[in-house]
């Protein structure tokens, strides 16, 4: 550790030493950035809402801004609470980026409670036609999770995942026009690995067109209507003990529909499940809704990948 004490500047000539400074930034090449070049080339601060829309939103943006997902991992939107640091954040961010279609329905009260009103949204499901919810087989009403505005699951399947990344995209690039030539060629890539992934769905799909399920999550309508897939019922199983009537109406439901498959999801471990399956004679599957998971931008297709193969093997 060094320690400077006592120390005299040199007496200089200020009219030298502005003369050497303006030579050397001269030579250089330099100038001292104006307030609104800073402004032109600062970083824009973008919130997401949900994990989905995160991944796709960071396939746009790259590097290129900062952004922060809202609801984080392993929780969803029916018990999200807002923290301290999550409105705070939400009251300083330029763009929210959110799925739509009632998914985030509690925003809007935060967005009053932050009083931004500089703050530019971008709806990724505009334009998008919703499927109505499923009737959910349960007695437990409080199961029932409700969105008036159609089933927002719309990030399932690979064609309308494109249309989401579009409209982030151009979300971006109205909100973030100095940044467009680079938000264009990210979104380029990325919405050419989703049209991969389509063909690898269509391709290994075909062959179990019109295999039935049952799912105990109603997230998958849009993958099974895009694929020849069927969607049978939801069963969604109450808080407490799975009553008789529940188990009845599946195993009616398996034998009138000739049901190939249960699908539930990852990380869901539930003894109830096991007992329907042995009840049915069915096996069960999981799906990755990608409503948890990694953060980083090919998650999604990693998880997508592992879904494909799981219908796969479960519809055969």
């Amino acid at each position: 550790m060094f320690i400077f004490k006592n120390l005299t500047p040199p007496q200089t000539c200020p009219y030298l030493m502005g003369t050497v400074i303006s030579l050397i930034m001269l030579l250089m090449g330099c100038r001292a950035p104006q307030p609104e070049e800073m402004a032109d080339t600062a970083s824009a601060k973008i919130m997401v809402t949900v994990l989905p829309m995160y991944l796709f939103t960071r396939g746009v943006t790259g590097a290129e801004a900062e952004v922060e997902l809202l609801i984080p991992p392993h929780s969803n939107t029916h018990n999200y609470q807002a923290s301290p640091h999550n409105i705070r954040s939400l009251a300083e961010a330029d763009i929210l980026i959110k799925n739509g279609l009632g998914l985030e329905d509690f925003v809007d009260k935060l967005i009053t409670n932050t009083s931004n009103t500089q703050l530019q949204q971008i709806n990724a499901s505009q334009g998008i036609e919703a499927l109505q919810i499923e009737d959910h087989h349960s007695e437990d009403p409080d199961q029932k999770h409700s969105h008036v505005e159609g089933n927002p699951h719309v990030w399932l399947d690979p064609i309308l995942a494109q249309k989401q990344v579009i409209n982030i995209r151009d979300g971006l690039i109205a909100a973030d026009p100095n940044k467009s030539q680079i938000y264009q060629e990210n979104a380029a890539v990325y919405l050419s690995q989703l049209e991969e992934l389509d063909r690898q769905f269509q391709t290994q799909l075909a062959s179990v067109q019109n295999c039935r399920f049952i799912a105990f999550h109603d997230a998958y309508p849009y993958l099974a209507k895009r694929y020849g897939l069927q969607q049978i019922a939801v069963v969604e199983l109450p808080e407490d003990s799975l009553s008789p009537q529940d188990l009845q109406r599946v195993i009616n439901t398996v034998k009138q529909y000739d049901i190939k498959v249960l699908l539930s999801e990852t990380g869901i471990e539930d003894n109830r499940l096991q007992r329907i399956s042995e009840d049915t004679g069915l096996r069960i599957k999981a799906l990755d809704p990608i409503e948890n998971g990694s953060l980083d931008p090919q998650y999604y297709f990693t998880a997508m990948e592992k879904n494909l193969q799981t219908l796969v093997e479960a519809c055969q």
